[in-house]
């Protein structure tokens, strides 16, 4: 079986696997993000020695990464971590530096698109061509697959800061994103529940006010993804997702927000397999930049 390499690269940590498939990881490894040198040196140095110490060559590596980044082929900073605020990452040329010490192609996308692609082949999506995973934890980002491929674009989509319509009179929280305050991101992120509700989001009850508010943002965002994209499921990731009283919550005010507009027996009878949490769990990252590496 040919095997191939995935890299997880968050913003927190690294993971990465060889593996043929989700069912055939040969080894694992997982470090905190210090500094680029650092980092992309441990990155390295795992899949070197694994080639060293089995004597097997990658086909491909794959890396589901963090950012903003360059996706553009024809760019000079084509795969780059770009105008990320994660102090000392900006400007950072991840790809060039492991295909050059390692001699393996590596296919590259935002952790978001990667976490879709792998949804899709493996996961919650398998059998659609149109859907959106979104991951709401310490950011919110999310990965849109269209005709069975994942959007760029201009740059990339950055789901995670469409701005929403915030009732101050309700709620006056000034918001966490340092680019835009109010931002899906800015008011449902963990830091942002963290610094609206005094306590991280683990550590509020499932009968918390905060709960109510955060699945009223949510479905806000996903009524504009729903009328904007059309996707056959949405699949909703990342640690505050955790709390899976959310779900219902989410199904419940989308459905009202849209108010029989879509008529569609996925929302209108079935919005429980609609918007649904990750096929693949927790290892949706690192198997989705598996899946990038396959798909080279």
């Amino acid at each position: 079986m040919s095997l191939y390499g995935g890299v997880e690269a968050g913003g927190t940590k690294f993971v990465c696997i060889v593996a043929g498939g989700p069912g055939d990881i040969r080894e694992e490894v997982r470090f905190p993000t210090t500094t680029p040198d650092e980092t992309l040196s441990r990155t390295i140095k795992f899949f070197s020695n694994y080639m060293r110490d089995n004597e097997e060559k990658l086909e491909a590596i794959g890396v589901a990464c963090f950012g903003p980044v360059d996706l553009d082929k024809a760019s000079p900073t084509y795969g780059f971590i770009t105008s990320t605020p994660k102090p000392g990452w900006a400007n950072t040329d991840v790809v060039a530096r492991i295909e050059k010490a390692l001699n393996v192609p590596v296919a590259f996308d935002t952790d978001v698109n990667g976490a879709a692609v792998g949804e899709g082949k493996w996961g919650a999506a398998q059998g659609l061509s149109n859907f959106i995973y979104l991951t709401i934890g310490t950011g919110i980002g999310g990965g849109a697959i269209v005709d069975g491929k994942p959007i760029h674009g201009l740059v990339h989509p950055e789901m995670g800061h469409i701005m929403l319509a915030q009732d101050v009179e309700k709620d006056p929280f000034e918001g966490y994103c340092p680019f835009h305050g109010t931002c899906f991101e800015g008011l449902c992120s963990g830091p942002a529940l963290q610094a609206h509700w005094g306590k991280p989001a683990q550590d509020l009850d499932a009968d918390h006010p905060a709960w109510q508010l955060e699945a009223h943002y949510i479905a806000e965002a996903l009524h504009i993804f729903v009328t904007v994209l059309s996707p056959q499921r949405i699949i909703l990731g990342g640690g505050v997702m955790q709390q899976a009283h959310l779900f219902p919550l989410i199904r419940e005010k989308v459905k009202a927000s849209l108010n029989g507009y879509v008529q569609s027996p996925a929302i209108l009878e079935e919005i429980d397999a609609y918007i649904v949490p990750p096929g693949l769990g927790n290892r949706a990252g690192v198997l989705g930049a598996l899946a990038l590496a396959q798909g080279m």
